[in-house]
């Protein structure tokens, strides 16, 4: 074993169908930051590489979070249309966007990376916002174009994500129906060249690839979906598309749905995001093409969207992840509420306590998230060969009390306030003993996570001015 560090003296939660629930043990992380190795008990006596040795003194190491469904640039815009449905609160966030421009973005992007990170999240699924900024129409369910950006626009917003450090897959939308074809397809594959010569020259390890932001929902035809399988087939990606999300003109939308049948996308390459108000009939199409689904529990609450009927799809085998959604409809980037929301409200309106497990909601945000974006090869446990992504979680600082179940502690009873460490690649990226101005997590340019912060909140507020938008105050 080729051990670069190990942790040790740790509670350790795999979420491994190869692995116990839960042991103690260790692990150890070679030099290219994978997993090396993993055990119960005391970690080997003699290693040939001499490696550093953490001694986590109790504490739980678990898989990092996957949110396999953020817009990862909207942490500027928490709060706004507080109590508005899906197409009100949009047309808000567009309107706040209007005045930025590539480097808001790359601001806005960075701040959402980092914030993801400091919540225990190590891998997103980011939708990037559309160089097209787009108002919807009500009148005919589709999205109308506000103002075009160059596809620097885009770019600047994949460099914000990586040089926040976390792992992501970069989700594009193709604006088939806002630009001309050719130049909707020009700036598509701008970014996925961008992708491939600049982001693999510098950080390969945190380009998880490339996928199709699906846009059916709101287009006017079933060329969009074609369109867009033309972009699966022809880089290999993914694709996931919201839909049916809201209450809002659901017939409208459900009609869509063959659009997407119809053009071959269905499959094991596909998921739909939030999937809120399906019928009988795209549920059983959705089982039948082997199509996953991602769940945005906060966020279908906070908009009064709706509960999805996660049960009956996961009773059908359906591969189910969970995303923490935008920062401005969750409002908290956090995965331990994503997880306890989701799981209370499958409870309570089953009435069935034991109808979803705290095995299955933890599964569902890691493993399951990976699974449902095409990266469980590479993240989402803790297995020999994955990435050493993982947070260090105290339950006893502040304290949770006994431990009769250590998966159960923390699921119901840890959170933000527990998390201690996370690790990407089995390098420290952020710690709660560190302030957030410290240089230890500065980026590769000298940027703290303050410096970062504060940038994007003034890039945010220049944007938002620009519309007649005004914060009540700014720290």
């Amino acid at each position: 074993m080729n051990a670069h560090t190990i942790f040790t003296n740790a509670v350790i939660l795999p979420v491994s169908a190869e692995a116990p629930r839960w042991f103690r043990g260790w692990l150890a992380v070679d030099s290219e930051g994978k997993i090396a190795g993993l055990g119960e008990g005391e970690a080997p006596d003699s290693l040939p590489d001499d490696p550093i040795h953490i001694d986590l003194n109790g504490s739980i190491l678990a898989p990092g979070f996957i949110s396999a469904h953020s817009h990862i640039y909207t942490g500027g815009m928490r709060g706004v249309a507080h109590s508005d449905p899906l197409y009100a609160w949009v047309t808000q966030n567009s309107a706040m966007l209007a005045g930025a421009d590539p480097e808001t973005m790359y601001w806005l992007s960075r701040a959402g990376g980092v914030d993801h990170l400091a919540a225990g999240i190590t891998s997103v699924y980011n939708f990037t916002q559309s160089r097209v900024i787009c108002a919807f129409d009500y009148e005919t369910s589709t999205l109308k174009a506000v103002k075009v950006n160059a596809p620097e626009f885009l770019t600047r917003q994949v460099d914000g994500v990586v040089d926040s450090g976390i792992r992501s897959v970069t989700s594009l939308r193709l604006d088939d129906e806002q630009l001309p074809e050719e130049e909707a397809f020009g700036a598509f594959d701008h970014v996925m060249k961008h992708l491939s010569e600049n982001i693999d020259t510098t950080h390969p390890e945190l380009n998880l690839g490339g996928s199709v932001y699906g846009a059916v929902q709101w287009s006017s035809s079933k060329r969009t979906a074609e369109r867009e399988r033309v972009l699966m087939d022809r880089y290999g990606i993914t694709n996931q598309a919201h839909f049916v999300e809201t209450a809002e003109q659901i017939e409208v939308q459900q009609s869509k749905f063959d659009w997407y049948d119809e053009a071959g996308v269905l499959g094991e390459g596909f998921a739909f995001g939030h999937f809120v108000h399906p019928t009988e009939r795209m549920v059983d199409r959705v089982v039948e093409t082997g199509t996953s689904m991602v769940w945005q529990a906060m966020s279908n609450g906070r908009l009064g969207s709706g509960i999805a009927d996660v049960i009956t799809l996961l009773d059908r085998d359906v591969t189910v992840g969970m995303g923490v959604d935008d920062q401005s409809c969750t409002d908290l980037t956090d995965p331990f509420e994503n997880m306890r929301t989701g799981l209370f409200t499958q409870r309570a309106v089953h009435s069935d306590a034991a109808i979803m497990s705290v095995d299955k909601v933890l599964h569902l945000h890691t493993l399951g998230s990976a699974a449902s974006i095409g990266v469980a090869d590479k993240v989402g446990s803790l297995e020999v060969g994955k990435f050493a992504d993982f947070v260090v979680v105290d339950p006893r600082e502040p304290a949770t009390g006994p431990i009769w179940d250590p998966i159960a502690t923390y699921v119901l009873a840890c959170g933000q306030r527990n998390l201690k460490h996370v690790y990407v690649g089995g390098s420290e990226v952020w710690s709660r003993t560190h302030p957030a101005d410290s240089s230890d997590f500065a980026g590769e340019d000298g940027f703290t996570i303050e410096d970062v912060n504060r940038r994007a909140d003034d890039a945010m507020i220049a944007s938002a001015q620009s519309g007649g938008f005004e914060p009540a105050f700014q720290y």
